[in-house]
């Protein structure tokens, strides 16, 4: 099967990457720390802006901009400098086989203004879509507290789950 991605050079990007059989790892906080690491090393190598972001125990979301070079070596970084992280944690050695991530990751080239704010808002509703909190407020690991300080969204605001877009979980 052959996949088409898009790159068009400092647009934003939707991407999403599961874990392998939706294993709930980053229930542990630790690693949703290591991910993060990792995330900020490849950074380095790969320059883009972070967006927004959502991280939850099975998968995540990010919204970035690149403006040189593509999002997929970003994604081609990180998958295998986690794992590699991960199984050291864990005290695995090198040739020790471990699938941690799903293949393929999810990728959407955001179109327009009304096309990013669908986005960021599924990303901030994710925790609450889960059943991990009821307010976005709460969850640490979004850029909820970001967008709501930058004026995106009102210091009380009524949720309704974002429809009518497909996001690739």
């Amino acid at each position: 099967m052959n996949f088409r991605r898009y790159y068009i050079p400092g647009s934003a990007i939707f991407l999403t990457q599961v874990v392998e059989r939706r294993e709930p790892v980053f229930a542990d906080f630790a690693l949703i720390e290591l991910l993060l690491e990792t995330l900020h090393n490849v950074k380095k190598l790969y320059p883009f802006n972070m967006l927004g972001y959502v991280f939850l125990y099975d998968h995540f979301h990010i919204l970035i901009q690149v403006a040189e070079g593509n999002f997929s070596d970003i994604m081609h970084s990180l998958k295998p400098n986690f794992t590699k992280a991960y199984k050291q944690r864990l005290g695995l050695s090198f040739s020790d086989s471990l699938k941690f991530w799903q293949k393929r990751f999810w990728d959407h080239v955001i179109r327009d203004d009304r096309d990013f704010e669908n986005h960021l808002h599924y990303i901030h509703y994710n925790p609450v879509k889960h059943g991990y909190v009821t307010d976005p407020r709460m969850w640490k690991y979004s850029s909820y507290i970001e967008w709501e300080k930058r004026g995106l969204y009102p210091p009380v605001f009524k949720w309704d789950e974002p429809k009518d877009i497909n996001w690739g979980e």
